[in-house]
C-alpha cells in the first residue's frame, strides 16, 4: 500500500526574493551542517561489495511496462531492465541495441532492422522480430490506452489506429523472418534511429510480462533484470546472463532506491548508502563545492520545466490577457539569482538551447526592465476583469519536492506581490499528482516538467498537438496542429526547423504554459565509479558504469 499525504498552503503575504533566499540558504545549510562536522561516512567499500552499485531516483517508478511509461523514474530504470533496436553512447550517440544493422530504401520511409543471432530474454528464448512487432502494435491499440503512443506516429498507419480507425495490425511494422523487421514510415523521419532507444520502442516477451511487477513473472532483454520491487525502498536487478554483449556489462548488481525527498537523499550518499544520486539539494551546494567538488557534475540537457494553465477552464481558455500577464508578472531572474544554482537557464520560450538543428523561439517582452513588465502584467490583469478588489483565486498543484516547493511559492508570492492573486498551493506524492495532472478539476495551474525523448524540437512542440497524451494543459490551434504537420512531412530538414519555429511562435503567442527555466542535471557520484559522461539527454546506463575500488 502507498501512503501519501496532501497539504494545501495559502500564499497571503508579499514575496521579498532576494532577502528571503539568502536568509533561507542560510539557515538550511547550518541545519545541514549541523552536528558531527562533515565526516562523509564514505567507508572504503569492501570487494564484497565492488559489483553492487547503488542509484538513487527520485520516486517509485509507476510502471516497468515499457509501452506505458511516461514518468522519469520508470524511464531510469527501464533503460537498465530493456533494450530497443538502437541504443546509446555514453555521450548520447545512437549505437546498434537489439538490432546490429540497419538500412533505407531510397525514399527514406522504409527500414530494416536485422536483429542480433544471439540476441536473447533473460528466460533464454530468443528476441524476434515478431516481438516488436507485437509490442508496438499493443502500444498503438487505443484498448491498452497508452499515454506515449504518439511518439511512434512516425510509423505507417499509428494515427489511424491510435484514432480508433485502423485495426493494430495495420501498423506499418512487418516481421520478415525472426531476424528482419520491417518498418514503414508516413514521410522520411532522420531522428527514426534515436527516437527507438525510448521505451515505447522497447519489445515485451508477452502482455503477462510487460505487466508482471516481480522478479518472479519479470522477463527482460536488457543488460539487467529484475530480481524484486518493494515500492518506497528499492529495486533490485542483477546482470542478464543472456544479454548479448553481457562480457562488458562491468557490474553484476544494481539497487534502484527511491529517495524520499532531495534531503534524504544526500544523508544517504554521506553515509556510503547511494553511490549515485539523481539531484542536489540546493542548501548542500556550498558544503559540497567546499568538502568535495569532485563528485559534482552539474551539466545542462534537453529538458524544460513549466506551469502549465487549465485551459479546459472558462476562465482560462477565453481569457488570453490573464495567462499573459500570469507569465509576465514572474520575475525569472529573481528565480535564478534565489533559487536556481546549479546553470539552468531562465526560460522565455518552450524548445531549450542546445536543440539539434534549431533556433529557439521567446517573448518579445523577455529583455523589458522589471518596471515595464509589471506594469504590462497589471495592466493585462486589469483588462482581463481582475484587480485587487475582485482578486483572482488559483489552485496550483505540484508534486512533493523541496525544490518545486520553493519553486511554486516564489512563483505564487510573485503573483501575489503583482497582481493580488491568492493561490493555494497542492502538494502531492509524485505517484498521486501523475494521477492528478490529468484530472483538470483538480487545479488551475499544475507544475510540469518535459525533457527530451530524442534530440529533435518536434519533440517538444508535438505534446501540445490537439488530443495528445501528455498535453495536460488541453491547448488546441489548428494552425499550430497544421504546421506540426507540414514539418513532419517535409523532407528538406531546413524547412522542417522553419515549420517547427513558427509553430513555436503560434504557441507562445497563445500562452497555454508558462516556461520557467531549462533544466540542468546535477549528481553526485562516488570517485570508486568510472565511466559516467553527462550527455544532452541526462541519461547514464548502468551497463557503461564500472567500479574501480583503490
Amino acid at each position: 500500500m502507498t501512503i501519501f499525504s496532501m497539504t494545501a498552503t495559502h500564499i497571503t503575504s508579499p514575496w521579498r526574493p532576494r532577502a528571503a533566499a539568502a536568509l533561507s540558504l542560510a539557515v538550511l545549510v547550518a541545519i545541514a551542517s549541523c552536528g558531527e562536522k562533515t565526516a562523509l561516512a564514505d567507508h572504503d567499500r569492501s570487494e564484497d561489495h565492488a559489483q553492487i552499485l547503488r542509484r538513487a531516483v527520485g520516486g517509485d517508478p509507476a510502471t516497468l511496462d515499457p509501452g506505458m511509461a511516461v514518468d522519469s523514474y520508470s524511464h531510469e530504470v527501464l533503460r537498465d531492465l530493456c533494450e530497443g533496436l538502437t541504443t546509446e553512447s555514453p555521450e548520447g550517440e545512437v549505437r546498434p541495441g537489439v538490432a546490429d544493422t540497419w538500412s533505407t530504401d531510397a525514399t527514406g520511409k522504409e527500414y530494416r532492422f536485422h536483429l542480433r543471432e544471439n540476441a536473447r530474454w533473460s528466460n533464454g528464448s530468443a528476441v524476434r522480430a515478431q516481438d516488436f512487432v507485437t509490442a508496438w502494435q499493443r502500444v498503438v491499440d487505443p484498448k491498452h490506452g497508452s499515454p506515449v503512443a504518439d511518439l511512434l506516429r512516425p510509423v505507417a498507419h499509428a494515427r489511424e489506429i491510435i484514432a480508433g480507425r485502423l485495426p493494430p495490425a495495420a501498423l506499418g511494422v512487418r516481421a520478415d523472418d525472426d531476424h528482419v523487421l520491417r518498418v514503414e514510415l508516413e514521410q522520411p523521419t532522420p531522428y527514426f534511429p534515436e527516437l527507438l532507444t525510448h521505451s515505447v520502442a522497447f519489445p515485451v516477451f508477452s502482455e503477462d510480462t510487460a505487466g508482471a511487477h516481480t522478479g518472479k513473472g519479470w522477463v527482460s532483454n536488457g543488460p539487467y533484470m529484475l530480481v524484486s520491487w518493494t515500492r518506497g525502498s528499492n529495486l533490485a536487478l542483477t546482470r542478464n546472463p543472456e544479454y548479448w554483449d553481457r562480457e562488458h556489462v562491468r557490474i553484476a548488481n544494481v539497487d534502484w532506491i527511491p529517495a524520499a525527498d532531495e534531503d534524504a537523499e544526500i544523508a544517504q550518499y554521506r553515509a556510503g548508502q547511494i553511490d549515485i544520486t539523481q539531484t542536489v539539494p540546493i542548501a548542500m551546494l556550498p558544503w559540497i563545492r567546499k568538502e568535495i567538488p569532485s563528485e559534482l557534475t552539474v551539466a545542462p540537457f534537453l529538458g524544460t520545466l513549466y506551469f502549465g494553465i487549465n485551459l479546459r477552464s472558462v476562465k482560462f481558455s477565453s481569457n488570453l490577457k490573464l495567462r499573459q500577464a500570469l507569465s509576465m508578472a514572474i520575475d525569472r531572474p529573481t528565480i535564478e539569482k534565489a533559487l536556481l544554482y546549479f546553470g539552468q537557464v531562465p526560460a522565455y520560450g518552450f524548445v531549450p538551447p542546445g536543440t539539434a538543428n534549431y533556433e529557439p523561439q521567446a517573448w518579445e517582452w523577455k529583455s523589458l526592465p522589471d518596471v515595464e513588465r509589471t506594469a504590462q502584467a497589471r495592466a493585462l490583469f486589469g483588462a482581463a476583469g481582475y484587480s485587487t478588489r475582485e482578486p483572482l483565486h488559483l489552485r496550483l498543484l505540484y508534486n512533493s519536492n523541496p525544490a518545486l516547493k520553493r519553486l511554486s511559492v516564489a512563483v505564487a508570492s510573485m503573483w501575489r506581490e503583482v497582481l493580488g492573486i491568492e493561490t493555494e498551493l497542492i502538494d502531492e506524492e509524485n505517484r498521486v499528482f501523475l494521477n492528478s495532472r490529468k484530472d483538470s478539476a483538480r487545479w488551475d495551474v499544475a507544475r510540469l516538467g518535459w525533457m527530451a525523448d530524442y534530440n529533435d524540437a518536434g519533440n517538444f512542440l508535438d505534446i501540445f498537438r490537439s488530443g495528445a497524451a501528455n498535453n495536460d494543459a488541453g491547448y488546441t490551434d489548428p494552425q499550430f496542429d497544421s504546421l506540426l504537420d507540414d514539418a513532419e512531412a517535409s523532407a528538406d530538414p531546413k524547412r522542417r526547423h522553419e515549420l517547427l519555429e513558427q509553430a513555436e511562435r503560434v504557441m507562445l503567442a497563445d500562452y497555454p504554459v508558462i516556461p520557467i527555466y531549462f533544466y540542468s542535471s546535477k549528481r553526485l557520484i562516488k570517485p570508486y565509479v568510472k565511466g559516467a559522461r553527462p550527455n544532452p539527454l541526462n541519461r547514464i546506463y548502468s551497463k557503461d558504469l564500472y567500479i574501480e575500488l583503490k
